[in-house]
């Protein structure tokens, strides 16, 4: 065991934010919408003796997005009594009877992002008021926020964990980072280096599966199964009580095997609920992996001059990409930036596997926001000397929809001249299922939602699915 000191120098999913380098402007303005959009409703009354803070169901209800402005939160579990906790509506978890006249606010018509962004720069005012860090990015008795770096430096927060380098949970981070020490992996310590300049003397990496101490709290770091470098952040409180924050993850069995897990009870889990929907019981990624496989090598069979692309985001879906290498015996052509950042990973079998010239290979690596028609056709026109069509995938949990089931071969491409586009279910978060075999293994007493979180409808549906996964 290790001590460390605290000093230190619907569906806009949460994957495709990733396809899109956000200028701070925009930012801004989704920030001041989101904030916005789900004001606390007037029946909601402060709690007496509180210091003027709304109660932490209060600041449930009242929140929008991951850009919520919410206030610290209060105390989730009493120690007394944590052992008894079950999961109710969250009114009643904290102590009020859900408001009869709180309602979803009216519906709105759905807007491309350029047309959002156009509107809300004419309506909302930049930096209208500071953000506050909404109460489930923060461990409660603790001086701990979680990839809770928008929000500049949060009142009491002497520690802030980054789960991940995934742009909507290390955004705010920046070459002047000054606010406090960073921990995550020593992968993502690399990124930030790599990637932001960050100062050296703020990044604090945390080797998986290593308990270490910070600032009394016992942390442990696990393998999350979503992007490289991604972590479930484990914390156990001097008084016994346990957090589990998932961050991004996609559950699975191995995860029953983790003895932390395993062998510790979690009093409260602060769980990804990107894909909380029953409609969402997409396959495995082995057998998406097989899936695109079979594809590429049928494909290539019908007409050997095809060029192979698989989109991804930054980082996340290499397992894509090295499977059909593997497959083909073929090198991995990716541009510079993207080659830096995949051989910081220290992964043999992907650098050794890198290539510098395009035309040295038949699969390509682009940004997953660049499968469209023609941006494809135009990309065949640099290669035209070499090859005749795009065979391309895109692999996103979005892409499944309940009539394919577990049955990828009832995948139909989209199919433009010689352009061929297959959107796959390959995901990097949990399914539904595998969220409902998670929490009833783990049997937390409390399950605070952290995605999909601003809608009131929402919220209820996902509680209701908790309190079923929870009897007993």
């Amino acid at each position: 065991m290790s001590t460390i000191g605290g000093t230190g120098g619907e569906n806009d999913s949460k994957e495709e934010w990733n396809e899109i380098e956000w200028s701070e402007d925009a930012l801004s303005i989704i920030e001041n919408i989101e904030e916005q959009s789900y004001q606390m409703h007037p029946s909601i009354k402060q709690e007496e003796g509180d210091g003027g803070e709304g109660s932490f169901a209060a600041e449930f209800y009242r929140c929008g997005t991951e850009w919520s402005c919410l206030s610290p939160a209060a105390e989730v579990v009493e120690p007394s009594h944590s052992r008894n906790l079950k999961q109710a509506n969250l009114w009643q978890m904290w102590g009020q009877n859900k408001p009869s006249s709180l309602s979803s606010p009216p519906p709105q018509k759905k807007l491309k992002l350029s047309q959002f962004c156009s509107q809300a720069a004419s309506s909302s005012p930049k930096h209208n008021r500071p953000r506050s860090c909404p109460f489930y990015k923060r461990i409660p008795d603790t001086g701990f926020s979680v990839d809770a770096f928008r929000y500049g430096p949060i009142p009491g927060c002497s520690a802030y964990f980054l789960t991940h380098f995934h742009y909507d949970h290390y955004g705010g981070l920046t070459k002047g980072w000054s606010h406090g020490p960073v921990y995550c992996t020593p992968l993502t310590a690399r990124l930030l280096t790599i990637c932001l300049s960050l100062n050296s003397l703020y990044i604090h990496p945390l080797e998986l599966d290593k308990e270490y101490v910070i600032q009394g709290v016992k942390v442990t770091l696990l393998e999350a199964n979503h992007c490289p470098g991604a972590a479930l952040l484990h914390f156990r409180l001097p008084t016994g009580i346990c957090y589990l924050h998932t961050g991004d993850f996609r559950a699975s069995k191995l995860m029953q095997a983790y003895p932390l897990l395993a062998n510790n009870r979690v009093n409260v889990l602060y769980l990804d609920t990107t894909y909380c929907n029953p409609k969402y019981k997409f396959p495995s990624k082995e057998d998406v992996l097989s899936y695109v496989v079979r594809v590429t090598k049928s494909s290539l069979k019908k007409q050997p001059k095809t060029l192979v692309v698989v989109g991804a985001y930054s980082i996340g879906k290499e397992s894509v990409y090295l499977a059909i290498s593997k497959a083909l015996g073929v090198k991995i052509y990716a541009n510079n930036s993207r080659r830096r950042t995949l051989k910081s990973f220290g992964w043999p079998d992907l650098s050794t596997n890198l290539c510098t010239q395009a035309t040295d290979t038949c699969l390509h690596v682009l940004p997953i926001s660049s499968l469209r028609y023609e941006t494809l056709k135009d990309y065949l026109k640099n290669h035209a000397n070499q090859y005749a069509a795009v065979l391309a995938f895109r692999p996103t949990g979005w892409t499944y929809s309940e009539g394919l089931g577990r049955e990828l071969d009832l995948i139909k491409p989209s199919t433009r001249g010689n352009i061929t586009i297959y959107g796959v279910p390959y995901s990097e978060h949990s399914s539904f299922t595998e969220l409902r075999e998670f929490v009833e293994f783990l049997k937390p007493d409390k399950i605070i939602p952290t995605v999909n979180v601003g809608n009131p409808d929402n919220r209820d549906k996902m509680q209701s699915y908790f309190r079923e996964w929870l009897k007993g």
